[in-house]
C-alpha cells in the first residue's frame, strides 16, 4: 500500500463548495480507500491505496463532482514526497512564523521559463523559492496582500495550485507518519 496525501483546492471557503470532512472520509472509504484521515476543514486527506497518486486525485475529483455537483481540483503527493517537502525547507532560516510560511503545491512542474520569471519578481521582504512541484513562500505580512502569492496563479503557471501554511503542512505530515 502507498500512502497518498490529497490536497483539495478551494473547499469550505466562505459559503461555496462546502464539504464536511466526516462525509468526505465516508465517501473515500466507500470508494475502497483505506485508513482515510483528514486534517482541518480545508481538504487535507491522508489515505492508503494501491493506486498511483495522480490516479487517486482524478478519481476523487470525479467522485466529488458526482456527490456535490461542483468541481474540486485535487493535488496529490505520496507521504514520502510530503516528507521530502518538509525536509527541504529552503526558507526555514528566515521563516519564523509557520502561519506566514506557505507551500504552494502544484499539480505538475511548470516550465522553466515560467518559474524563472516568477522567481525574478520583486517581492520586497517576501521570499519565494521554487523546487519541482512546490513553491515555498515567506510572507511576513501575511498572504492576503502578498505580491509573491498573487504571482502564483494557475493561469500564469499553467498548473493547478493549492497553498497550505507550514503549520498545516507539518501537521498533515504528522498525520501521514506511521505510528511509533
Amino acid at each position: 500500500m502507498t500512502q497518498v496525501v490529497l490536497l483539495l483546492r478551494g473547499i469550505n471557503v466562505g459559503r461555496a463548495k462546502r464539504i464536511g470532512m466526516a462525509d468526505l472520509r465516508e465517501l473515500l472509504t466507500e470508494a475502497g480507500y483505506v485508513d482515510v484521515r483528514t486534517h482541518l476543514q480545508s481538504g487535507n486527506v491522508v489515505l492508503d491505496t494501491r493506486r498511483a497518486p495522480q490516479t487517486v486525485a482524478r478519481d476523487v475529483e470525479r467522485r466529488l463532482a458526482a456527490r456535490y455537483g461542483f468541481d474540486v481540483d485535487v493535488v496529490a503527493r505520496t507521504g514520502a514526497e510530503l516528507a521530502d517537502v518538509v525536509a527541504a525547507d529552503p526558507l526555514g532560516e528566515v521563516a519564523t512564523d509557520g502561519s506566514k510560511y506557505m507551500v504552494a503545491f502544484l499539480s505538475a512542474e511548470p516550465d522553466a521559463a515560467t518559474i524563472a520569471d516568477v522567481e525574478a519578481g520583486d517581492y520586497g521582504a517576501e521570499r519565494l523559492v521554487a523546487r519541482g512541484r512546490e513553491i515555498y513562500l515567506w510572507c511576513p505580512a501575511g498572504i492576503i496582500k502578498s505580491a509573491a502569492a498573487k504571482a502564483l496563479t494557475a493561469r500564469r503557471l499553467g498548473v493547478t495550485v493549492t497553498v497550505r501554511n507550514w503549520n498545516t503542512v507539518t501537521k498533515v505530515l504528522a498525520l501521514a507518519a506511521p505510528p511509533d
